[in-house]
């Protein structure tokens, strides 16, 4: 498993301290994105992962207030640099990450070892090829729905991952896009939301927590 001394190795690298749920955690992030954008084409592979997203914030909190069930199995989509993971692993919770982008992949498991999670299980998913054998009881996700081209894809995920009886549960920014994917995961989902508004001195961002369970 890549650690921080690895990883300062390979990446210029900034170490952010976040508190939640009373608790301090570290992350490590790219200091510039600059080294993971295509220059030829710039919304090729952006790296979205790179950034710590208010929406993760939102489902991190949630997290650390659902009880621990050994016996329940939690698949995350997207992890980016880890912090809803590794937030969620530290409160008791049985969850794998899992990304595909390889330097994702790479901090993620360094923020890890760095917030001492050494039994959190990571890895690289494909939403287009998922190659998995092993079905979850929730799936957990935040800004996921980012990209139009990926609705079909996660859709046959969930299909092929989610347990009878299991459910979904997704955070995200609110956008027009974002509600229009939704409204099409709503025709096969039975959805209730709950809204938050994050404020700064600067601007207030309004996040949805979704969750889904399957229709009959």
């Amino acid at each position: 498993m890549t650690d921080i001394t690895t990883l300062r190795k390979q990446y210029d690298v900034d170490i952010k301290d976040l508190r939640i749920a009373g608790r301090k955690f570290q992350f490590a992030t790219p200091k510039t994105i600059d080294a993971f954008i295509d220059t030829k084409d710039i919304t090729r592979d952006f790296p979205l992962w790179a950034k710590i997203w208010e929406a993760s914030w939102v489902l991190a909190e949630y997290m650390t207030k659902q009880p621990a069930n050994n016996q329940e199995c939690i698949l995350e989509l997207g992890s980016g640099v880890g912090v809803v993971g590794i937030v969620a692993s530290s409160f008791g919770h049985q969850i794998t990450m899992t990304e595909y982008n390889e330097h994702a992949l790479n901090f993620a498991a360094a923020n890890a070892a760095l917030n001492q999670c050494s039994g959190l299980k990571i890895q690289r998913l494909d939403w287009h090829k998922p190659d998995g054998d092993r079905s979850y009881d929730w799936i957990i996700g935040s800004e996921i729905l980012y990209h139009e081209r990926d609705v079909d894809p996660l859709l046959k995920l969930f299909g092929a991952y989610l347990k009878p009886g299991g459910r979904i549960t997704l955070s995200m920014s609110v956008r027009k896009d974002g509600m229009r994917m939704m409204e099409k995961l709503s025709r096969l989902y039975t959805l209730s939301a709950t809204r938050y508004t994050l404020r700064s001195v600067d601007e207030s961002r309004r996040i949805l927590l979704c969750h889904l369970t399957p229709k009959d």
